[in-house]
């Protein structure tokens, strides 16, 4: 397994190894989810883009599937798969992750890794209970793979085209672009439709509420600022993946929810429960921000800034030579996906173990390969609704979103994730 470049771990915990268990612990403790969680991080390909996180929850549905067929105290996400009730949960989850992952992420290296670890596993549990497992685990991963099998998240043709005239407040390549256009046609995993949480349309250019967020990240948001702190640009940074490799900002989330496991001392159904909800959530706003991209076509500050005098606001200031912190996107402003990423994590998180204010830290590792004078970063948070504020921010910080694109993006998430939970693995 790869080393970590992300490391988040509860107050009061300390750095846990997972280790095989013993057969009796195999039906609750949730090691297995663990491990196959951090083998997708570790080989899923970030030249996905924030849509990596399709190959979490797609293992992440066929995982808690394969289990809670045996043990049966939820609805399935996707499916019930007969079960024998000898068959071992952890052998199921194996198997289903590694079924999974050997579909999704080719080449022989990833298989091998992904071979080793399931016969690692396997050879800890009694070689029958083993067999009945491993063909629950079969059946779940088929089941789901065949279900996403043609979702559109991933495509081999050409994206739809997507150029907008030079108007003002039509977003145009900054400097590049555009990406991802085929997103608006592709299939969530818990809304009902792609524009089930659409968010309403962003204030008009002659707005106040415009001029207001026009001029703060115009502000702060500038390469050269003097209003942002040291401590906004080092946030700006750390959440653009400046010390994360590979570029997988889904690494922050998804080692939330491992320390939350661990501190909480929840069970494998548990934990493969909450590891899907929140991945399946985290997928459906990132579709949801896309569309409402595309639907939309808001420029970037990028853009609004250096023809701030074409936008009928007599409180908006042009800059022609304005450059962000960071680079711009290849797609509209608004909504912030990496705001309905942090939101819908966040709320998920809360809903799942029934609150929010739960104390952790998250430690980004030093850049890989080395940049002179950089150190390992961790920071404190007091909730998962803190840490979703903060990645919020930091795009208005790096300067390449406005204040109104994060808000819509939570408000979305804030009836996306309330609809999952009430639909999916509900309490028998």
């Amino acid at each position: 397994m790869k080393t970590l470049q992300i490391v988040s771990a509860f107050c009061l915990g300390v750095a846990l190894q997972v280790l095989p268990m013993s057969a009796t612990a195999q039906d609750t403790n949730p090691a297995v989810v663990i491990e196959w969680n951090e083998l997708a991080l570790n080989n899923a390909p970030a030249s996905a883009g924030p849509m990596v996180v399709r190959y979490y929850t797609i293992m992440h549905i066929a995982m808690f599937d394969a289990v809670n067929s045996i043990q049966r105290r939820y609805t399935p996400f996707f499916s019930d798969v007969p079960a024998s009730s000898g068959a071992s949960s952890e052998a199921a989850a194996a198997q289903a992750a590694h079924d999974v992952l050997v579909a999704l992420i080719p080449g022989s290296g990833p298989k091998a890794t992904f071979d080793a670890a399931l016969n690692a596993r396997l050879a800890t549990i009694p070689a029958g209970r083993a067999r009945q497992g491993m063909a629950i685990g079969k059946a779940a991963a088929a089941r789901v793979l065949a279900w996403r099998a043609n979702d559109g998240i991933f495509i081999t043709t050409t994206p739809p085209p997507y150029v907008l005239p030079l108007i003002p407040g039509l977003w145009q390549p900054a400097p590049t672009g555009p990406a991802f256009t085929h997103l608006p046609n592709a299939t969530p995993f818990t809304m009902e439709s792609i524009t089930q949480f659409a968010v309403p349309r962003h204030p008009e250019l002659n707005s106040a509420r415009y001029a207001a967020d026009y001029e703060e990240v115009r502000l702060i948001g500038r390469i050269d600022s003097a209003t942002r702190t040291a401590a906004q640009t080092e946030t700006a940074k750390l959440w653009a993946a400046f010390q994360i490799t590979p570029t997988n900002l889904m690494f922050v989330w998804n080692h939330v929810v491992r320390d939350v496991t661990l501190s909480r001392n929840l069970s494998l159904l548990e934990s493969a429960r909450l590891y899907a909800f929140v991945n399946a959530t985290i997928n459906d706003s990132l579709l949801n921000t896309f569309t409402g991209k595309f639907s939309y076509g808001l420029w970037r500050p990028f853009t609004a800034i250096r023809r701030g005098g074409e936008d009928f606001n007599d409180a908006t200031v042009a800059d022609g030579a304005w450059s962000p912190l960071l680079g711009t996107p290849p797609y509209p402003t608004y909504p912030g996906n990496m705001a309905g990423v942090g939101a819908c994590a966040a709320n998920a998180l809360a809903l799942g173990l029934g609150r929010d204010n739960i104390s952790f830290s998250v430690t980004w590792a030093a850049p890989s390969p080395p940049v002179p004078g950089t150190q390992p970063i961790t920071r404190q948070y007091s909730s998962f609704s803190q840490l979703a504020q903060e990645e919020a921010d930091s795009r208005i910080y790096g300067g390449i979103h406005f204040r109104f694109d994060n808000e819509a993006s939570r408000e979305a998430c804030d009836k996306l994730v309330p609809h999952a939970y009430s639909k999916f693995m509900v309490p028998r």
